[in-house]
């Protein structure tokens, strides 16, 4: 891909793996990048990467917790301030606002142009249900975004509901020479039967069905290896674990906290069956992430991840919420090797032909382009 040298500030929370890939991804193109993130948490995360600054505002961590207050103001003053001396400094061509509710507003208010909203799951699916004021702020942020980007169709169908705004569908793909089977330094003994997830431990993505269905299973199956894998952190960490233990699920879960970005395949290789028993899901790139590592998964017919699954292709496909439907999904796979097999296999070959990490990031730089071109002074 040819080399593109412009400068793009993102407005992001810059310790997401999402906004790590696509900042690293975009800077091996010849882009300088700059990272505006209201939050820090692994400040060394950039440490070797070259053409991407990282400015954080830590002050301003929940923009929405009290929309009266004066506490707000105070928030937004300290970010505006901040954000507008970052855009002083690096004067970039673009600014792209990674999340259309905190971030998005931030952009609009910094009243540059072009600006690029893109709608992330939560900030279209939850953010504008919580009240009238927090929709208004959406429409009002979308209203006034030069151009709109979604992960997924479903994505953008959901976003089309606060705006009238055409929304370009890009794709966060995976990279599959990273992402790909092969032998790994487990946790697990060699003949166990893995379930798995990595996921934020949040109520959104049903990580209590999953503890559920697989304690089920392990009743049903008391002979077999079975062993569950949850890997990721969150605010529902301790009620996670304390349901396990009033289950007597003991040695046999593991709870691994948050893992690294770069130690993600070895984690989904660990794995047997991947599950995404998600209450609402925009999109699904850990899904992708596990199919290309070869492995059969299980989801819930949620938001994008029919998009993503085939049922009885490259996985299963179950009701959310209804920890019996998972449970006979994992039992079905785990008594039949060869459709393990062929689910894991079908998924690798389907990510490789639609979601592309290289592909994914060529259609962005080639956004980026047009959106330059449309705002050309000449």
């Amino acid at each position: 891909m040819q080399k593109f040298n412009r400068k793009i500030l993102l407005l992001a929370d810059a310790y997401s793996n999402h906004t790590f890939k696509w900042a690293t991804a975009l800077s091996e193109q010849g882009f300088e990048i700059c990272i505006f993130s209201l939050s820090q948490q692994d400040i060394h995360l950039y440490d070797n990467v070259k053409n991407i600054k990282v400015v954080y505002n830590t002050f301003s961590k929940n923009l929405f917790q009290k929309p009266s207050s004066n506490i707000l103001k105070l928030q937004y003053l300290t970010a505006m301030l901040r954000l507008k001396r970052t855009i002083k400094q690096f004067q970039p061509d673009i600014v792209h606002a990674h999340y259309a509710s905190s971030y998005g507003l931030l952009g609009v208010l910094l009243h540059f142009q072009p600006l690029i909203i893109s709608v992330w799951g939560s900030d279209v699916f939850e953010f504008p249900l919580k009240s009238a004021f927090h929709k208004k702020v959406l429409q009002y942020n979308l209203k006034h975004a030069g151009y709109i980007f979604a992960t997924s169709l479903a994505l953008a169908v959901e976003a089309k509901k606060y705006t009238h705004k055409p929304i370009e569908v890009t794709p966060f793909g995976i990279d599959t020479n990273v992402f790909k089977p092969f032998e790994v330094k487990s946790l697990f003994d060699k003949n166990d039967v893995v379930i798995g997830t990595i996921k934020s431990l949040e109520t959104v993505y049903g990580i209590d069905y999953l503890i559920k269905a697989f304690n089920i299973l392990r009743l049903k199956h008391p002979g077999l290896p079975l062993r569950l894998l949850i890997a990721g952190s969150g605010s529902k960490e301790w009620q996670l674990k304390a349901l396990a233990n009033d289950l007597n699920l003991g040695s046999i879960v593991i709870f691994t906290g948050r893992i690294k970005f770069e130690d993600l395949p070895d984690y989904h290789n660990m794995i047997t069956i991947f599950a995404a028993l998600s209450l609402s899901e925009s999109f699904g790139v850990a899904v992708l992430e596990s199919s290309a590592c070869g492995k059969p998964v299980v989801v819930s017919d949620v938001g994008g991840l029919p998009e993503i699954v085939e049922h009885n292709i490259t996985g299963l496909i179950v009701p959310p919420a209804n920890e019996s439907e998972a449970a006979e999904a994992f039992e079905k796979l785990i008594l039949d090797k060869r459709l393990q097999f062929e689910l894991g296999m079908n998924g690798r070959n389907k990510v490789k032909a639609n979601f592309n990490w290289n592909d994914n990031v060529k259609k962005m730089v080639e956004l980026y382009k047009k959106v330059l071109s449309l705002n050309s002074p000449n």
